[in-house]
């Protein structure tokens, strides 16, 4: 089972000019504590035929198919995980990590139930819910407020990818940008804080309309940020496309100046999770970098500090005050 170090994203001397997760819980915690990854068995509305069907464009088709292996139970997947990271680290303390597919598209007892297994898990001290914001049907978010109030960490992780609806709709995403920003305000309005995943590299985008889809995000109001790169799959439709030259994947002296461009134009206090993403080698097809996720992160720090810059840098400059 997968551990999701929180320590991430990158180097000691990187989360130096960014505020990462892992700074933010030290700090809470007065010690490490480490994603646990777990796939529950949730599926997506944009593949089981409610919404749409084949899923996003980048996402692999195969994993679509049920699996004729049973999942391990929560517990069972969370101790697994916890095993690998006392013999990585030594953490004690966790959070349950809901990771696969639309991890509130179920009944509300189902989500209730599941939920509070993991936190049942030794050291557990919250929750980390991966799902798309046209997913948070009536009752969901106010169950994970009531988590929250009991003492428990919540944190609510939005797909978005993009701003851009044309580009949402080229991916065969399936909601609009309008979707995320009202769920983000409703998440928000109780107290649960937000962190908006973004896709670099998009079909048809460029530096611009990361630069956009970041500020607009911002702007609207979040608490934490992943950036993606796009990685082209086996089994999908971008693979298709990538195999019939109308999509190439953008380079990682690319990706590694537009995050930078991201991280100058972040406010010190929003939180950022991840900084790449990465992709396993059985199923990455390109591009090969996606899958050295040090080598991505050495590239955006070394691009950090060749800027002289770090973690809202852009916005003192614009503020008249010098950066640290």
């Amino acid at each position: 089972m997968r551990a999701e170090g929180a320590q991430t994203p990158g180097s000691r001397t990187l989360a130096e000019l960014v505020r990462t997760l892992g700074t933010e819980l030290r700090e809470r915690y007065c010690e490490r504590v480490h994603k646990l990854a777990l796939d529950t068995g949730f599926t997506c509305p944009n593949r089981d035929g409610s919404l749409g069907h084949g899923g996003c464009t980048f996402c692999n088709n195969e994993s679509f198919a049920p699996s004729a292996k049973a999942r391990p139970d929560v517990l069972e997947q969370m101790s697994r995980g916890a095993a690998v990271v006392a013999k990585r680290t030594g953490a004690r303390r966790y959070l349950a990590y809901f990771q696969a597919y639309t991890n509130t598209y179920d009944r509300l007892d189902r989500l209730d139930s599941l939920y509070r297994q993991s936190l049942s898990f030794p050291g557990c001290v919250g929750l980390s819910i991966g799902t798309r914001p046209d997913c948070l049907g009536e009752g969901v978010l106010e169950l994970l407020a009531r988590i929250r109030d009991e003492g428990h960490l919540v944190w609510l992780e939005l797909g978005l990818q993009t701003v851009f609806d044309h580009t949402l709709e080229r991916v065969n995403r399936g909601h609009g940008s309008d979707v995320y920003f009202e769920a983000s305000r409703r998440a928000r309005a109780l107290g649960l804080p937000v962190c908006c995943h973004l896709i670099l590299g998009l079909p048809g985008e460029d530096r611009g309309h990361a630069l956009e889809s970041h500020r607009m995000v911002v702007d609207a109001g979040v608490d934490g940020l992943k950036i993606h790169p796009l990685h082209v799959v086996r089994s999908s439709l971008l693979a298709a496309q990538w195999r019939a030259g109308d999509y190439a994947p953008m380079s990682l002296s690319d990706y590694a100046e537009w995050t930078a461009d991201l991280i100058e134009r972040t406010p010190p206090d929003i939180v950022f999770h991840r900084l790449t993403g990465t992709c396993s080698e059985d199923l990455l097809l390109a591009p090969a970098w996606c899958a050295k996720k040090w080598d991505v992160l050495n590239r955006i720090e070394s691009v950090l500090r060749r800027r002289g810059t770090r973690q809202g840098s852009a916005l003192r400059l614009r503020s008249g005050t010098d950066p640290e």
